[in-house]
C-alpha cells in the first residue's frame, strides 16, 4: 500500500494540473470501488473547480469551490496518470479521452491555468476509494475523526509522540501503524525509522518516552523526507503521477533485506512477523 511519502509524491504530480482547474468532465466507468461511489459522484464535481490540493495521512484532498472535498485513497493498487491535451474548443475535448485501459475507473477531465489534461485513475484491485465530504465537516468526517498528527506538521514532536504512547502495552511496531497516533506511516517507514533510532520493533510502546521519543521523532520526519525527495518507494505497483518509478528502495537499511549484513554491525537483518506484517530489525542495533 502507497504510506505517506509516495501518497505525497503522487499529490505533487497532480498539483499543476489540478490546482485551480475546472472539472469539464467526469467519467465514472464502474458503481463501486472498496466502497460505492458517492450519490451523484459526477454531478457533484462536473463544472465545479478545486482551490487547493492537500495530503492529510495517506489521502489526497481536493478542495472544490462548491464547498465539498473530494477525497482519494490509493488503496493498495491504486494509480492516477495525467494525460496533457492540446487545446481544443471544448466540445472536442470529449474526444480526446486516453484510450481505456483495463482497471481505468475513473477519468477526470480538467481546464486549468496549465491548459487542458485529463487524470485516470487505475486499480486493478479495487482497494482504494473516493468519497465527497463537506470540506468544513472533514476533520469530523469518519476518515479523520480520530486521526493523529501529521508527521511532517507542527504538532507532531517528541513531547507529543510521548504522550500518545503513553500507557500502550503493545510493541513499539505495530502502536506507530495506529493512525490514531501519527497519520500515515506505514511498514516500510517505521521500519527504516526504528532502526536509525535504534528502537527494537520488539519494546514496549508506553518505555518510548524522555531520550527515546526526542530521538525518534525527528528521525521519522527525516526518513519521511527523504524517501519524499527520493519519489517515494516502488516495490509493485506505485509509480507518480507521470509514470516515473521512486528510488527510495535503493536506501533500504533494513526494509525487506532479511539475512543481508547490517549497514552499521554486519550482523545478519532478522525478520518477524507482527500483526500479520513483516517487520524488519537488526537484533544487535536495535534495543
Amino acid at each position: 500500500m502507497p504510506e505517506l511519502p509516495e501518497v505525497e509524491t503522487v499529490r505533487r504530480g497532480l498539483e499543476p494540473v489540478m490546482a485551480g482547474a475546472r472539472f469539464v468532465h467526469v467519467e465514472q466507468r464502474r458503481p463501486d470501488l472498496r466502497f460505492p461511489f458517492p450519490t451523484n459522484f459526477v454531478a457533484r464535481l462536473k463544472g465545479w473547480r478545486v482551490s487547493s490540493l492537500e495530503r492529510r495521512a495517506k489521502y489526497i484532498l481536493a478542495h472544490l469551490t462548491s464547498g465539498e472535498t473530494l477525497i482519494i485513497h490509493l488503496g493498495m493498487s491504486g494509480r492516477v496518470s495525467i494525460h496533457s491535451m492540446a487545446e481544443n474548443a471544448p466540445g472536442a475535448f470529449h474526444h480526446q479521452v486516453p484510450h481505456k485501459e483495463k482497471h481505468d475507473h475513473v477519468v477526470f477531465q480538467l481546464q486549468g491555468p496549465n491548459g487542458q489534461a485529463a487524470v485516470t485513475y487505475n486499480d486493478a484491485r479495487r482497494f482504494g476509494y473516493m468519497d465527497l465530504v463537506a470540506t468544513h465537516d472533514l476533520d469530523q468526517s469518519n476518515h479523520f475523526a480520530r486521526m493523529g498528527p501529521e508527521p511532517l506538521g507542527n504538532h507532531f514532536s517528541a513531547s507529543s509522540l510521548s504522550d500518545a504512547l503513553k500507557g500502550k502495552k503493545t510493541p513499539i511496531k505495530q502502536a506507530l501503524l495506529d493512525q490514531r497516533v501519527v497519520a500515515g506511516l506505514g511498514n516500510i517507514y517505521v521500519c527504516e525509522a526504528l532502526f536509525r533510532a535504534g528502537i527494537s520493533p520488539k519494546r514496549q510502546a508506553y518505555t518510548i518516552s524522555g531520550k527515546r521519543a526526542e530521538r525518534l521523532a525527528p528521525i521519522i520526519r527525516a526518513v519521511l523526507n527523504e524517501a519524499i525527495a527520493a519519489g517515494g518507494s516502488t516495490l509493485r505497483d506505485f509509480a507518480d503521477a507521470s509514470g516515473e518509478l521512486g528510488y527510495f528502495q535503493h536506501r533500504f537499511q533494513v526494509y525487506d533485506r532479511e539475512g543481508a549484513e547490517c549497514v552499521t554491525c554486519q550482523t545478519p537483518i532478522k525478520r518477524l512477523v507482527q500483526s500479520g506484517r513483516s517487520t524488519f530489525y537488526c537484533s544487535k542495533c536495535q534495543r
